[in-house]
């Protein structure tokens, strides 16, 4: 079943906020098919925010000009939660689901929401980077901290976790309830890069006691603690993902830095898949296949700063795309495979969350 875009909406983009669970916002985008006669339309469900994926929906439509596209932003459990209702209800759901929730999206393949696609360059895409043909990593992004430039003036920057800590030590009164990072509790992607530190890192909780002592802020998403570091609310943002801020940083240069982590950085990939309930799955697939293309690959790489998974496009980026910016790293990627729904098991989930707020109140 393919949904017609009203004319209504050619000579622009309508935004249409719609309120969900009245907390959480989801923003829904038209895009017209730039041709007379439309052909096909295409709706996603993306944790990507809208004003950085109209440059790769563009290019889709110029190399797709009949197709009009329906992009609606949510949370990443919202993702997940909205295609297995729809799918459950029977009545279809998004085409092409697009979200930086590693383990949430693996669930929907694992779980039987997801259908397998094999595109032009499912041959040549790296072993971790495809579980079954039906969940593909599309982007390499790590998890890095975010700073107000001007408020560390003259000072050392935290380059690492313990960095953090002697920096949280040494200037209590600058930290105070001035450090922003993920609500873990709300935010999947903030519940995976917390789950890595806590595999990775044995003192991880010394760092979210002493985030704790100093009144740390937990946001849903990436841009409102990003805000607030560009207008000096807040001086840090600890794991946050890297795309955002590389582009916060791009478009607020005087404002915003950007650190990679020097001890290790996480590195999680948004999965792309197309639900096995799409209204119009041949839709999603050609939208898949367009990110997984070299086009899409190098539009991800330059135009987002989302390094490439695809090796073929990984080498000819450029710094732009931030491969080289990882160079010397110890980086800590995330395979796209079951492996994932461990963090998703609710014991271990619950168990992390209890040591998350112990740690933040000092327990």
């Amino acid at each position: 079943m393919q949904l017609p875009v009203s004319r209504l909406f050619a000579p622009m983009i309508a935004i249409i906020i719609l309120s969900l669970s009245g907390t959480a916002r989801a923003e829904l985008a038209e895009f017209p098919a730039p041709a007379d006669q439309v052909e096909g339309s295409v709706r996603i469900y993306s944790s990507l925010d809208i004003e950085l994926a109209q440059p790769l929906i563009k290019a889709f439509q110029v190399r797709y000009p009949r197709m009009s596209v329906q992009y609606e932003t949510l949370l990443t459990d919202e993702v997940h939660d909205r295609i297995v209702a729809e799918s459950e209800a029977g009545t279809g759901t998004a085409d092409f689901a697009f979200s930086s929730a590693m383990d949430l999206q693996v669930k929907l393949a694992n779980d039987g929401f997801a259908r397998p696609v094999r595109t032009p360059d499912t041959a040549g895409w790296p072993n971790w980077a495809n579980w079954r043909d039906t969940a593909y990593a599309l982007t390499y992004e790590p998890a890095v901290f975010a700073y107000h430039k001007p408020s560390f003036a003259g000072q050392e920057l935290p380059t690492t976790r313990a960095g953090l800590l002697r920096w949280m030590a040494e200037h209590p009164a600058q930290a105070q309830g001035r450090i922003g990072t993920y609500d873990v509790a709300r935010s999947g992607v903030g519940y995976l890069f917390m789950a890595r530190d806590q595999d990775l890192y044995p003192d991880i909780w010394s760092v979210v006691s002493a985030m704790g002592k100093a009144g740390v802020k937990q946001f849903p998403t990436s841009a409102e603690i990003l805000q607030r570091i560009a207008d000096g609310e807040l001086v840090l943002g600890y794991n946050l993902l890297g795309s955002y801020v590389a582009e916060f940083a791009r478009q607020h240069p005087e404002k915003v830095g950007l650190i990679l982590p020097r001890d290790f950085t996480v590195v999680v990939s948004r999965i792309g898949l197309v639900p096995a309930a799409a209204r119009s799955p041949r839709a999603g697939e050609t939208f898949l296949a367009f990110l997984m293309s070299p086009e899409g690959q190098v539009l991800l790489s330059r135009t987002l700063r989302l390094s490439a998974v695809s090796l073929e496009v990984a080498g000819q980026t450029g710094p732009a795309g931030g491969m080289q910016d990882l160079a010397g790293l110890r980086l800590k990627p995330v395979p796209v495979s079951p492996g994932l729904l461990a963090y998703l098991d609710q014991a271990t989930r619950a168990r992390l969350l209890k040591r998350w707020n112990e740690a933040l109140r000092g327990d």
